[in-house]
């Protein structure tokens, strides 16, 4: 699928051709007060010029914010990046998609528990937070946002707002306190969790052990540990918005019932319709929408994936067996950097990637048409994990950002709710919890 250039280019290209139909949705309010609306319009646009056009129109009218992408660092892996081996957020492309706020992940990946694997993960996210100050510093359209007046204010100045989000407790070194850090640093959205358990709670993905063959244990805390409850209490305190993105069930449920302000996941999608393990169940997305939260879909083609189909799930196994993988697997991808031979690694991702598809803007946004008839449109946003993994056929980068609400447009999302999708509901998140902040402070 083509790009449609936006906001800084005159030109419009037809994208997203296909009609579909858009279902009854209902609306769960904050409060939990169920309400039923129609989240489709009747006057969806009859040719395809008229749709684009409004599309354009309504793109331009919003303020486009993605609520997760990792932060680029010369070290980062080529396979991540755009095709012109650049970050998929570098302004250029924001802009030419029109994104006027991005979420940028300071996140750690896995690594040994020890002092001396903490305090690397504590190098490697000063790293980035030093790389993003450098990016703000260089580009004067660029703005560092640490609320939402400032995302608000660089907005009305042109400027695209550079928002920064926290992953992984690695870096914390099984210090509460450091979370004060960060946050003075400008971060504002905190999530605990990435690939494997830490000290604060346990992972939807448990780590494998190469040394053993093995995974770590399902749970390690039953959740949430001691120090996560405690991190999840100081987050609020701050007025740092609480991300659930990659914990397990249970620690989400957890974080959900302990958090005094709503939360989001920042990167998340169905598991009713992609059953892998980092994807939020039914149970969880009633939950984060009861309590007035956000569930932003990722647009990552394998956390997309309809496996449900049996001939799919075999062919998958017959990929993984091939490369010499485990039959288990949390994604169907997983464990791919266990291969030592370079080609045989890049051998296996062409091969999943021929089995299981690249995903694309209509399956991103099932996923969003999903929450919306579960729970209403106050709780769906839009956080793409550019830079580690996201990307599909039609929003490959930043840069193809019209096309999720071209086809949002196709089917029947009013301009007031393609508003909401893309950052009115962060927003709404974002500022309760600061008012929450000051009013306990």
């Amino acid at each position: 699928m083509q790009q449609i250039p936006v906001k800084l280019s005159g030109s419009v290209q037809p994208v997203l051709r296909g009609m579909m139909t858009f279902a009854v949705a209902t609306l769960l309010s904050a409060c939990a007060t169920a309400q039923t609306e129609t989240a489709a319009t009747p006057d969806v646009p009859k040719t395809e010029a008229a749709l684009v056009e409004r599309a354009r129109n309504i793109h331009q009218q919003s303020l486009v914010l993605d609520a997760h992408a990792d932060i680029a660092l010369p070290s980062t892996s080529k396979t991540y990046l755009g095709a012109d081996g650049l970050s998929k957020v570098d302004p250029a492309k924001l802009r030419a998609g029109g994104v006027d706020a991005v979420i940028m992940s300071v996140a750690v990946g896995p690594g040994p528990r020890t002092t001396e694997g903490r305090l690397l993960a504590r190098a490697e996210a000063n790293e980035k937070l030093a790389a993003v100050s450098n990016m703000v510093q260089q580009d004067q359209d660029l703005g560092l946002a640490k609320s939402t007046s400032d995302i608000e204010k660089l907005n009305a100045e042109g400027k695209t707002a550079i928002i920064l989000g926290f992953q992984n407790a690695r870096s914390l070194n099984g210090n509460v306190g450091a979370l004060d850090q960060f946050y003075a640093a400008g971060v504002r959205v905190f999530g605990l969790n990435h690939l494997g358990h830490n000290d604060f709670s346990d992972s939807s993905r448990p780590l494998y052990i190469a040394e053993s063959r093995s995974y770590e244990t399902t749970e390690e805390h039953g959740g949430l540990s001691p120090l996560g409850r405690a991190a999840i209490e100081r987050i609020n305190a701050l007025g740092g918005v609480v991300d659930v993105s990659q914990m397990s069930k249970a620690a989400t449920l957890q974080a959900i019932k302990l958090s005094r302000s709503p939360v989001i996941a920042s990167h998340s999608n169905v598991r009713e319709l992609s059953n892998v393990s980092r994807n939020l169940s039914d149970e969880e997305i009633d939950l984060i929408a009861e309590t007035g939260g956000v569930i932003h879909l990722a647009a990552f083609g394998a956390y997309l994936v309809d496996l449900s189909d049996p001939e799919l799930l075999a062919s998958i196994l017959k990929v993984r067996r091939d490369a010499g993988l485990p039959d288990a697997y949390s994604y169907p991808y997983e464990l791919y950097w266990e291969i030592a031979d370079p080609k045989k690694r890049q051998s296996f991702l062409v091969a999943m990637r021929d089995v299981i598809g690249t995903g694309s803007v209509d399956r991103l946004v099932d996923h969003i048409d999903y929450i919306v008839n579960r729970v209403g449109i106050d709780h769906v946003g839009i956080g793409s994990d550019f830079n580690h993994g996201g990307g599909v056929a039609g929003f490959v980068d930043a840069s193809e950002a019209l096309n999720v609400t071209t086809l949002l447009v196709k089917r029947g999302y009013s301009s007031e709710k393609i508003k909401k999708i893309w950052s009115e509901n962060f927003l709404r998140v974002f500022r309760a919890t600061q008012n929450m902040a000051d009013k306990v402070n």
